[in-house]
């Protein structure tokens, strides 16, 4: 029975990767979600069967019922403008399960401070006949396989497993409470000063991660080296954890909303290495591998959407960005702008050779996906050259654009990303910008003190007209006003993005 759980797990493995393949390009997204779901049904079985006791049986049939119950209700009624959030969420509650294993592990070893009450029994002080009481009681509680694999850790085995019990508690705490933290940067409803899109920036912040860093190091050496339970538990665990989950706080809060999917994306890393943690402390190879497919390649989007950014990797982990000066206020004037009705955004649309549409979080609140789908259906029917402009950061979580437009069925080939479309602008008749904001903003490169400098964005304002999507004058998500709204060649078109983009083809 085991070589065959063995066998199941590397088959779910082998769809896990080819999940991670086939996500890696819109064509092949379906057949890469169809390979992780196959491949999470066989591991999900091949762990059941691994259950030997009614109880085991019991409680797991109670939590997958609660599980499903929660994940069905919560799929129907979340918003596409909520995946974001929906993600943060779950890795909180990836991170909360490691710390959780963690500690159920260590408490599950008894402690090193076992060997101090064997000594104590061995050492002739007590009676004999409560010696052998206490090797009796000993006895039978090596009966169960759970005692037998635990007292079997000595040595370097128990070493290292204490390694592993630190870290996966360390870990699984920086992942609960920032991805809590990033849940509530995106949800925007909470007053909390942590909650809030501007970074917080605290006195010495910098100081404080590496205090965090190094205390939570000192506490590891301490939980290594003392054979005292009660040391490594009160002493060393649980002051640890607490740290690292005001650690993971300060890090996701010092973040600036600009940067919060690259923060989705880190916390993507985070939850993997703490699942992969747990792995280690279960003793169980398909969560090993699994988490650490999912930490190594959140890490590699990290980094090149922090490559795409200009921003350090490094900051990222370390929660060092996005914390620049402040630019403009959001009232400061910078220029008056030029407002154009939905008829006259037609006509110059009628006239137009070639036209770039470039979203952002705002076209998903509007749920404007499918309109804009229409509109270039439309034109491309006229023979404009239409095409799609995607920061990498557009929207709220890595790829949201390009989600919702292939969910309305716009076609992959002119879906183009920011390297591919930058040098285009100059030569593009009208540029919609519907419902970006920090990712058209000429701010990144035109002032060093913005909190967006340096961001590389798409140069819309290189183009002959540009015609900006928006509700109201409000600025962006990173709270930086935007002089693209105040250039000679552009236009607003206030209102709801989708009825606007509707009146637009009406007028077509």
């Amino acid at each position: 029975m085991t070589g065959l759980i063995h066998v199941a797990y590397i088959i779910s493995a082998l769809l896990f990767i080819l999940s991670l393949a086939g996500l890696s390009k819109q064509e092949t997204a379906k057949l890469g979600c169809t390979s992780g779901i196959i491949g999470m049904a066989i591991a999900l079985a091949a762990t059941l069967i691994s259950v030997n006791t009614p109880w085991g049986w019991a409680i797991i049939v109670v939590a997958v019922i609660i599980g499903a119950g929660i994940g069905l209700y919560l799929a129907k009624k979340v918003e596409m403008t909520q995946m974001p959030e929906l993600v943060a969420m779950l890795h909180s509650f990836v991170g909360l399960a490691a710390v959780l294993v963690g500690f159920n592990s260590f408490l599950s070893l008894g402690g090193s401070g076992s060997a101090e009450a064997a000594s104590i029994v061995t050492s002739g002080n007590l009676p004999a006949e409560i010696q052998e009481q206490v090797a009796a009681l000993q006895s039978k509680l090596a009966s169960s396989s759970a005692e037998v694999s635990a007292v079997a850790l000595t040595g370097k085995e128990l070493f290292i497993h204490l390694v592993e019990v630190f870290l996966g508690v360390f870990i699984g705490a920086v992942t609960f409470t920032g991805s809590i933290v990033a849940y509530g940067k995106l949800n925007g409803s909470f007053k909390l000063a942590i909650f809030k899109s501007k970074a917080l920036v605290l006195p010495g912040k910098n100081i404080l991660n590496v205090l965090a860093l190094v205390v939570s190091f000192a506490l590891m050496i301490v939980f290594l080296s003392t054979t005292s339970f009660s040391v490594q538990l009160c002493v060393c665990l649980i002051p640890m954890t607490i740290i690292a989950f005001l650690f993971g706080i300060h890090l996701v809060a010092s973040i600036g909303g600009a940067d919060m999917p690259v923060v989705i994306s880190m916390l993507n890393s985070y939850s993997g290495w703490a699942a992969a943690a747990a792995g280690f402390m279960l003793d169980n190879d398909l969560l090993i591998v699994t988490g650490s497919l999912v930490g190594s390649s959140g890490a590699i989007l990290s980094y090149i959407m922090c490559k795409a950014m200009n921003r350090s990797f490094i900051s990222v982990i370390l929660g060092g960005f996005g914390n620049k000066a402040e630019a403009a206020s959001a009232e400061e004037e910078q220029g008056e702008i030029r407002e154009l009705k939905c008829s006259d955004v037609a006509d110059m649309l009628k006239n137009a050779n070639s036209v770039v549409i470039t979203p952002g979080y705002g076209m998903a609140v509007a749920q404007a996906q499918y309109p804009v789908a229409e509109l270039t259906k439309k034109l491309r029917d006229k023979g404009v050259n239409v095409r799609f402009g995607i920061h990498p950061v557009a929207g709220r979580l890595p790829g949201h654009m390009n989600v919702l437009l292939a969910e309305a069925k716009v076609p992959y080939d002119i879906v183009l990303e920011m390297d591919e479309i930058n040098d285009d602008f100059s030569d593009t008749d009208v540029v919609l910008v519907i419902g970006a904001n920090d990712t058209v903003n000429p701010a990144a490169l035109e002032n060093p003190n913005s909190p967006i400098a340096g961001m590389p964005v798409l140069e819309v304002w290189n183009a002959k007209n540009v015609i900006v999507f928006k509700r109201s004058m409000n600025v962006g998500y990173s709270g930086v006003q935007n002089p693209l709204f105040f250039k000679e060649n552009s236009y607003m078109c206030f209102g709801d993005a989708k009825k606007s983009v509707e009146e637009i083809v009406s007028n077509l």
